[in-house]
């Protein structure tokens, strides 16, 4: 530690961190393989802002620009210890060759090393996931029982790995959309709807109050609600501890985030943007159901609204098309592909076109995003931050905010956001880019 973390009251990152991810699929293994790939010296962490970007400090003159993981006490990659839950009881080598993600000579120099982690018994239920059956799963009179075992593994674990801090990644599937309701408007509420085995107690949201009720954050990465109600993040608040969502930012959404504030930035107008997908994953299987399918609709569809603001620009953006289809097509994999056809408008009210065709590799992308959630999560938590973490909204397709804001979706101003928090954090100056030195 340096003396500068020491006078902004920053726990120190000492001891071992513990990252467990309800489910343990092709994301969660991907994450796994790729770490430990990584601290063997295989591969670099492409991707990851916590080990590869840097920030600049002070003036461009000063030209201080430390890697990210230099510049705060992050927990080091060597001192990660991995876990998980799923329903499906195979070890994380055996989930990962299933998944198809990683190639074999990824997998056989890491192989030992994923034979070992074996998932815990999940809290799961078909009601919320209709196109996932597995043996492997938690037995309970009562949804606060199933939540109290959850929170038994938690200590369980960290104290069979000697940890010191733990997190918890949501890497499972998308559950059924679902409201806020009665049953999650307080603490009192919510925990007497446990009790009652509530429909609107999900599984997610049983991890997410296990998590808090041992003092240890919570990223959600599936468009479910969660951790995002009222009675969790009056919890949240409570124990001090960080939680940050929804859904995971990877492929086409990310991609909006950087178009779609490009032609709001030049006032060109839209008339219209098509999306549709085709993968063949777990994740393609369980969207193919229409409630799985409404939870995740809900996320992708509020990006292009909240960056266009069409109430401040009716003549541009007033009721333009936003239509999203997800098809499951098993061939494709966790290679998802991504059409996109934007239609644009411009100087007088003449018509033109984007087309996008993105191949990319789900988990490849998710990856990394899990990884920098759980070190950027600790690092807040030991900063003494709690609730929701706003500024991690640069990973999210659906950030969460306090009651009452719009979330940001535009990427360059959630990354501004990110590194000034980091800045502010740690004593520095945040950067506006004003360049004020030259009015001197």
């Amino acid at each position: 530690m340096t003396s500068n973390q020491d006078n902004n009251g920053i726990r120190p990152a000492a001891g071992r961190l513990g990252i467990l991810t309800p489910g343990l699929g092709a994301v969660a293994t991907t994450f796994m393989a790729g770490v430990e790939s990584i601290r063997r010296g295989h591969s670099k962490p492409i991707g990851s802002l916590t080990q590869m970007a840097t920030i600049r400090l002070g003036k461009r003159t000063d030209n201080r620009s430390p890697l990210i993981k230099e510049f705060i006490p992050l927990a080091s990659l060597e001192d990660i210890v991995f876990g998980a839950w799923d329903p499906i009881p195979d070890d994380a080598l055996t989930a990962a060759k299933k998944a198809g993600v990683l190639d074999e000579r990824d997998l056989a120099p890491v192989a030992e090393f994923l034979k070992a982690i074996v998932p815990m018994p999940a809290v799961f239920d078909n009601h919320y996931v209709t196109r996932i059956n597995g043996a492997n799963v938690k037995k309970g009179k009562t949804k606060r029982d199933l939540g109290e075992a959850l929170r038994k593994d938690i200590r369980e674990f960290k104290a069979k790995h000697k940890l010191d801090r733990l997190v918890v990644v949501w890497c499972a599937s998308t559950e059924i959309y679902l409201k806020p309701g009665p049953a999650h408007a307080t603490l009192a509420a919510f925990e007497q709807a446990m009790d009652a085995n509530d429909d609107q107690i999900a599984p997610s949201m049983l991890y997410a109050w296990a998590a808090l009720m041992e003092g240890v954050p919570f990223c959600n990465g599936a468009p479910n609600l969660s951790v995002d109600i009222p009675a969790l993040l009056d919890l949240a608040n409570e124990k001090g501890v960080p939680i940050s969502g929804k859904d995971f930012k990877t492929g086409q959404t990310w991609l909006k985030t950087v178009i779609a504030p490009g032609i709001k930035a030049r006032m060109l107008g839209l008339k219209g943007w098509y999306s549709t997908n085709i993968l063949g994953n777990r994740d393609g299987e369980v969207l193919d159901d229409p409630a799985s399918f409404k939870t995740k609709e809900e996320s992708k569809l509020s990006v292009l609204h909240t960056i266009l603001q069409p109430d401040k620009y009716p003549d541009l953006y007033k009721d333009f098309s936003h239509v999203v289809r997800i098809n499951y097509y098993p061939p494709r994999g966790d290679n998802k592909e991504g059409w996109d056809n934007i239609d644009i408008v411009g100087w007088m009210n003449y018509p033109m076109q984007i087309k996008v065709n993105f191949l990319c590799r789900d988990s490849i992308l998710a990856a990394p995003i899990v990884l920098d959630l759980a070190l950027f999560s600790d690092f807040a938590h030991r900063a003494g931050m709690k609730g929701i973490q706003e500024w991690l909204s640069f990973y999210y397709k659906s950030p969460m905010t306090a009651a009452g804001l719009q979330p940001e979706h535009d990427l360059f101003i959630q990354q501004t956001k990110l590194k000034n928090t980091l800045r502010h954090l740690m004593g520095e100056e945040q950067i506006t880019h004003l360049g004020l030195e030259y009015y001197a």
